[in-house]
């Protein structure tokens, strides 16, 4: 009898141990349809003839996208001279010919850059957007910024799902619908501008990696019929796949605006590699 229990209790532990496992730790992402991007071939590919002042809003990823290569030199939160992840892009721009400004946190122009928070920025604060030279810098003459790039961060890739048609610009729930719904209301605000070119860049992926959960609780969800944090991450990256393609399609965001000053740049695409992933393709992190 003595022996039983004991075997009995050697298996509830071997039970209870496994359920205790860590199981996951990176979510998996099928490919979605890859959307044909805007035609800007016919665009000239030469230096202007005069520098054109240039603001990108923006928080961490597009700080690192603008600085040089080499060891964090920041000069304010999210604007480096320099950050090991750097990518160039300002040295690039100036190159051909553009006086390049940023806006990040802690200023007006540079604070809230959720996809819900544009409506209201570019509504009340265009003034300010326009002459913005570094966060709350202006310029204090007749100067003006001539293209406004403006990107949100990755969270605002976390979809909770499809929404309903037509969406609602305020959001707040973050739905491919309400998204749609908020850049669509947008160009109102750039049509008021033909003379300025706004740049959108589609939020960044999400990583895959996430915490590794004990099994218990993966089983649990399952049981409750509830979606694990592996599918809940895959789903959002698909619906980010969806909404970007739209954005960048010539039959979506930009089909029936009549002007040439808004285009849109697939950052999103860019860094799933061109679509092998719905995730980031490149180390971040840890990895």
């Amino acid at each position: 009898m003595k022996k039983k229990v004991a075997i009995a209790a050697v298996a509830l532990v071997l039970v209870l141990g496994t359920l205790l496992l860590p199981v996951g730790g990176e979510a998996r992402s099928a490919t979605g349809d890859k959307e044909k991007g805007m035609d800007l071939s016919s665009e000239p590919a030469t230096k202007p003839a005069q520098p054109l002042r240039l603001l990108f809003i923006h928080h961490s990823v597009g700080g690192q996208l603008l600085a040089d290569p080499g060891p964090d030199q920041e000069l304010s939160p999210s604007i480096h001279v320099t950050h090991p992840n750097g990518g160039g892009l300002r040295k690039a721009l100036e190159a051909e010919g553009y006086e390049v400004n940023e806006a990040s946190y802690g200023s007006v122009v540079g604070d809230k850059t959720d996809l819900f928070d544009w409506l209201p920025k570019f509504q009340r604060d265009m003034d300010k957007v326009l002459r913005v030279t570094f966060n709350d810098r202006m310029y204090t003459g007749d100067e003006k910024n001539r293209i406004v790039m403006f990107k949100s961060c990755y969270p605002n890739s976390r979809f909770v799902d499809m929404g309903e048609a037509p969406g609602t610009p305020g959001g707040p729930t973050l739905t491919v619908w309400n998204a749609k719904a908020t850049l669509t209301a947008l160009l109102e605000e750039f049509k008021k501008h033909p003379d300025t070119l706004f740049v959108y860049l589609t939020a960044p992926p999400n990583a895959p990696k996430y915490g590794a959960e004990p099994l218990v609780k993966v089983v649990a969800r399952k049981a409750m019929g509830k979606p694990t944090t592996d599918e809940t991450m895959a789903s959002q990256a698909s619906l980010s796949r969806v909404f970007n393609n739209w954005v960048k399609s010539p039959e979506g965001w930009l089909k029936d605006y009549p002007l040439r000053n808004v285009v849109a740049f697939d950052f999103y695409d860019e860094l799933t590699d061109g679509g092998a992933s719905n995730f980031l393709r490149y180390p971040t992190g840890k990895g």
